[in-house]
């Protein structure tokens, strides 16, 4: 039975709300009172609810109205449901005695802020039914029913309230009053089985048997609950309508007799809250863990692979680098800039769910931090920084080595094409067996390959400097470069030594020739730096050549320009020389000399003149299309620099402009945060809008570095630079939505008003001189004296401990407003946990899983099993559980 001893004086109203209260209540015909069916179920239930009390006092009334007449009793009554006494009562037999008494009675009720309607001493003495029935009513509904409370309910509303929720999981029970849905008897037993279903068979009964079924309730409630039978089955069951003054006097007495359970279950309520919102941090920390480490370990992966720079021996396997490095910025690269301002976003979340719910704060694992995760981001784009450029000077270089490769190819088969057969021709004594004339042919000859082989030298040391440049460049293919160079070195050097041995051999036989043959002599000497020019000018047509700009492509069509100029003159030379031969040749005719083979001093013959200038004749226009067609390809390089240019200028002040407006957004307030949170999204809608022009450039940037465009005059963004700004601007505005669903979720936890969070914001912003959304330690000390605080030093940097516990010396928006709903509101705390277990304990120091898994959801039943350690206290018993400790796990020591 309830205690009511301990909560007469807690009454939840006023006492004008208990007047007003009581009038309705009592807002019944007298006259009606009621009719006989009712008022004989009424004096029954009355009946056995008193003496439920009375018997404490080692006593009962056998007739309602006959037995408080002289207030005796009625005085003992109110002594034993209150607790309290009252005034001694008078002995005497006479009306006056009993009218004193019952006045007695009737003051204390009226002192507890009841207001008896229409109900007198006289009444009561003289033994009217009908006012004493009404009087016990008001007792009942005083001290039994109006101080039952259901989520804000109270009376009868939350009686009825109550008996709803128990009885809602049981089929044919639809509990809707006091009288109607009590008249089966399935409501009476289920709200027994609810609480002690070993009493009760539910499923045994059935809706068509109230009579049993009311029995087997009154008779269990009697005998196991001691709850005094107060109706009999008969009477509900032969009346219409059930009297629900009576009905309410029984059920009422149900619910004192589980309020052990209700509370029971108030405090398993209170732990389950707290227990779910422990369990969807742990999920949370699980899932930043994860994340964290995903990220991190592709961090680790991606390093050396940009850090890697190994060169390559070819132009195509460094293009591939080029093109897979090009992937990782479009394709690999993105979602992980994503995964890591999500990273953020949920941390600060987690830490801010965890504030609200009055928890640690979230420490991830080791090496999982937020500042690890930044660090390793930074060495990300620390090792990313200059790979592209590294990637592109080496393409450069690659191109380069070709270029000088196929070069020192061409000049070398030159160069051997005219020494093949030089030894062997420097090695032969052709000159101890001629005549005197063809001795000085020979010298003269041979005169004229030293001035051929002069011409010679500079290619041979063109050849040297090309081998040299490719070893500086270090060109994969160099061991054979520089064997065939060495070969080629050690040839010069030997046709030198020959020639100077072959010079000497023919001045020693020198005196012994005297006839030369001065045409022939002045053919040779004017036709080999002739034959040179033109090898040297086919040389030059033919040469590869690469530039990077118009200017330079411009430089070498004026070059061949000039080099056209001179061809007229050379035709003159040309035509000069072979005269020389027409003279021989008309000499010879003129004087019947028979010409002996050709020219004895050079054998550059007037064909191989005359075919070599028809090939230079050739070249030259071939050079022309050439020039003209790269000509046109740095045109349209440019046509590229100037397009991307273009694109590029008006993205990046584009840029620049959205990150100064969020700045500018982040520390304004335009309506609620809602409003803000809306225009935020919106704003982030437009952002991600632009994203084609974004593609659109990279396409552009494609085109330049396919096309080998290692410069751009017309703009000073780069594609890094632009990509670096629309990354941040992503994660800025990302950042910011999420410190505005902090401070929604702040502001709902918190139970802060709109009103209270513009108040802050415009505080914050006024003492936010530089308007950057974080403020030093003076204005923030200037910030809270504005807000009513008289700080003192220790105070002060008791505060500052909290809002900035890194010491950084900043405060932000987000940890004022975390200070201030700290500061205001309460939250639960590790003792009301405590004291939640120590209820389902049964104010024990320990609990059994067996308690748990009775009183909590399975999940989270086990849920604390697999968390409590095992009780080692004085009382211990084997299977007990610390709650204490696992308190101490979801709040700290620091709370307990």
């Amino acid at each position: 039975m309830v205690d009511y001893h301990a909560s007469n004086n807690q009454s939840l109203y006023s006492a004008g709300e208990q007047q007003i209260y009581m009038e309705q209540e009592n807002d019944w015909d007298r006259d009606l009172l009621l009719d006989p069916a009712w008022e004989k179920q009424q004096r029954k239930t009355f009946t056995a609810w008193c003496n439920s009390h009375l018997r404490k006092a080692g006593t009962q009334i056998e007739n309602i109205e006959e037995d408080f007449r002289d207030g005796l009793k009625l005085m003992l009554l109110l002594e034993v449901i209150s607790g309290e006494r009252l005034p001694k009562p008078e002995r005497g037999k006479m009306r006056v005695h009993k009218i004193n008494n019952v006045n007695k009675a009737l003051d204390f009720i009226a002192s507890k802020g009841v207001k008896l309607v229409s109900i007198g001493a006289e009444e009561i003495v003289d033994g009217n039914a009908k006012m004493t029935l009404g009087m016990i009513w008001t007792i009942i509904l005083r001290f039994a029913i109006q101080d039952i409370s259901v989520e804000e309910t109270s009376a009868k509303e939350g009686l009825l309230l109550w008996c709803q929720r128990k009885t809602a999981p049981y089929k044919n029970v639809n509990v809707q009053n006091f009288h109607i849905s009590w008249k089966d008897g399935l409501a009476f037993n289920a709200l027994i089985h609810r609480h002690r279903p070993e009493l009760i068979d539910y499923d045994k009964l059935r809706k068509d048997d109230p009579v049993t079924n009311l029995n087997n309730a009154f008779e269990v409630a009697e005998r196991y609950l001691d709850i005094p039978k107060m109706l009999d089955a008969e009477d509900i069951v032969g009346t219409l309508r059930p009297d629900e003054k009576a009905i309410m006097t029984y059920v009422s007495c149900f619910y004192h007799a589980f309020s052990g359970a209700q509370k029971a279950e108030t405090a398993a309520n209170r732990i389950c809250k707290v227990l779910a919102v422990n369990q969807e941090n742990e999920h949370l920390m699980e899932d930043y863990e994860k994340l964290a480490s995903d990220l991190l370990e592709w961090i680790r992966r991606t390093i050396p692979w940009l850090e890697n720079r190994a060169p390559e021996k070819t132009m195509t396997e460094m293009q591939q680098k080029l093109e897979d490095f090009r992937d990782y910025r479009r394709v690999h690269k993105p979602p992980k800039v994503q995964e890591k301002c999500q990273l953020e976003i949920n941390f600060n979340t987690l830490q801010t769910k965890l504030r609200l719910s009055n928890r640690p704060a979230f420490m991830p694992s080791e090496g999982r931090m937020v500042s690890d995760i930044n660090g390793a981001w930074h060495k990300l784009e620390g090792a990313e920084k200059g790979y592209e450029e590294w990637l592109l000077n080496e393409i450069r270089r690659l191109e380069r080595l070709d270029h000088l490769a196929e070069k020192f190819r061409q000049k070398a088969a030159i160069h051997e094409s005219w020494t093949d057969g030089k030894e062997t021709m420097l090695k032969q004594k052709d000159y101890e067996t001629a005549t005197l004339s063809e001795i000085k042919a020979l010298l003269k000859k041979h005169e004229a390959f030293e001035s051929d082989l002069a011409a010679h030298q500079d290619r041979v040391e063109q050849i040297a400097a090309i081998a040299q440049e490719l070893n500086e460049l270090d060109y994969y293919d160099s061991p054979s470069v520089n064997a065939r160079c060495q070969k080629i070195c050690e040839q010069w050097d030997a046709l030198g030594s020959l020639t100077q041995n072959r010079r000497e051999s023919l001045e020693r036989t020198e005196k012994q020739l005297e006839s030369i043959d001065e045409l022939y002599l002045e053919y040779a000497k004017r036709a080999a730096p002739f034959n040179n020019w033109m090898e040297g000018a086919m040389e030059d047509l033919q040469d590869m050549f690469i530039v990077h700009n118009i200017e330079e492509i411009q430089g070498l069509l004026t070059a061949h320009d000039q080099f056209k100029s001179t061809l007229p003159e050379a035709n003159k030379e040309r035509e000069s020389i072979q005269a020389i031969q027409a003279e021989v040749q008309k000499i010879a005719q003129y004087n019947g000399i028979k010409l002996a083979g050709n020219n004895p001093y050079t054998t550059i013959t007037p064909q191989s003149i005359d075919k070599k200038w028809e090939k230079v004749q050739q070249l030259v226009p071939q050079r022309d299309q050439a020039l003209q067609e790269e000509l046109a390809r740095q045109q349209s390089n440019d046509h590229l620099r100037r397009q991307f240019a273009n694109q590029a200028n008006m993205i990046g002040p584009w840029i620049q402009n959205k990150m100064e407006e969020i700045g500018r957004i982040s520390i304004e307030m335009n309506g609620t945060l809602e409003d803000q949170l809306t225009h935020l999204r919106q704003y982030e809608q437009s952002i991600i809008e632009y994203k084609p022009n974004i593609d659109q450039l990279e396409g552009d940037h494609q085109l330049i570095q396919e096309a080998l465009i290692f410069d751009n005059k017309y703009t000073a963004y780069t594609m890094e630079h632009l990509r670096v700004g629309w990354e941040q601007l992503l994660t800025t505005i990302a950042r910011t939505i999420n410190e505005i669903e902090n401070q929604i979720l702040t502001r709902d936890a918190k139970g802060i008003s709109q009103e209270q969070l513009h108040e802050y914001r415009t505080s914050f912003n006024h003492f936010d001189k530089k308007r950057t959304g974080i403020m030093d330690s003076d204005d923030f000390r200037a910030l809270l004296i504005s807000t009513g605080n008289t700080l003192g030093d220790a105070e002060f940097a008791r505060i500052m401990g909290i809002v900035d516990p890194n010491n950084s010396g900043a405060v932000t928006f987000q940890a004022f407003i975390d200070y201030m709903s700290r500061e205001t509101t309460d939250t639960d705390t590790a003792d009301q946990v405590i004291a939640s277990f120590k209820i389902l304990a049964g104010d024990k120091n320990f609990i059994t899983a067996e308690e748990l898994r009775r009183e909590l959801p399975p999940d989270q039943a086990e849920y604390c099993i697999a968390r409590m350690a095992p009780y080692t206290g004085p009382d211990a018993k084997p299977g007990a559980l610390d709650y204490m400790s696992f308190s101490t796990a979801l709040y700290g020591e620091s709370d307990l």
